[in-house]
């Protein structure tokens, strides 16, 4: 199995209005989760907050979701997701969406940084590229 760099995972709540009429989670809530598990991954290795204040946002190019399983209300999801590559400009992160006997969901995430003074892409913030590599070490 590929090394999962800078792991991130949480617990997914499942609202009501996340079902269809049948109880079934509804697949763009998959996507959604991405979002916010991006953003939890954002928290725990360089805080959004603080990217911005110097101005460099990350910017997503692709999105890929692969349904496997369906989720109801009753289940209890866990999302992961984690760094599969960080280059000098782009990034890539892979997504599972699981319970204690089935994975859900798989996807995947690519993107770039982007520079709001310049208004241009630019390099992967070094702070993410030593944790890449210090996990790589490890």
């Amino acid at each position: 199995m590929k090394q999962r760099r800078m792991l991130m995972e949480e617990e997914l709540k499942i609202n009501g209005y996340d079902i269809d009429v049948m109880g079934i989670v509804s697949n763009i809530v998959y996507v959604r989760w991405f979002e916010d598990l991006r953003m939890a991954f954002l928290d725990k290795f360089y805080p959004f907050d603080e990217m911005f204040s110097l101005k460099i946002s990350p910017i997503l190019i692709q999105t890929e979701c692969q349904y496997q399983k369906y989720l109801t209300i009753f289940d209890k999801p866990v999302g992961r997701c984690w760094v599969t590559y960080l280059g000098d400009k782009k990034w890539e992160m892979e997504f599972e969406i699981v319970t204690a006997d089935y994975t859900h969901c798989i996807g995947k995430q690519s993107g770039l940084f982007y520079d709001l003074n310049i208004k241009k892409t630019t390099d992967v913030p070094k702070r993410l590229i030593e944790q890449y590599t210090k996990e790589e070490e490890m």
